[in-house]
């Protein structure tokens, strides 16, 4: 019984070490934000979101296509 829990902690132990080493190792493999995205404001309803989703018309921005084919509110507060 004792060589049973022996063999069992022995595996227990392999296996978390096993995880530890894979987990260090594909920390190093995460991407780095060295340049974050910009943000950019609705010129329709003033919200402001990443430049990846936001959809633009010359130098105005927008936040979806509705948007884009209402184009910029003037009664907008703010």
């Amino acid at each position: 019984m004792v060589r049973l829990i022996l063999w069992i902690a022995l595996i227990a132990a392999a296996f978390w070490l096993w995880r530890k080493f894979k987990a260090g190792t594909a920390a190093d493999t995460r991407p780095t934000l060295d340049d974050p995205l910009k943000m950019v404001r609705c010129a329709h309803c003033g919200v402001h979101l990443p430049t990846d989703r936001a959809l633009h018309r010359g130098q105005l921005w927008y936040c979806s296509p509705a948007h884009l084919e209402q184009g910029p509110n003037d009664t907008r507060q703010g």
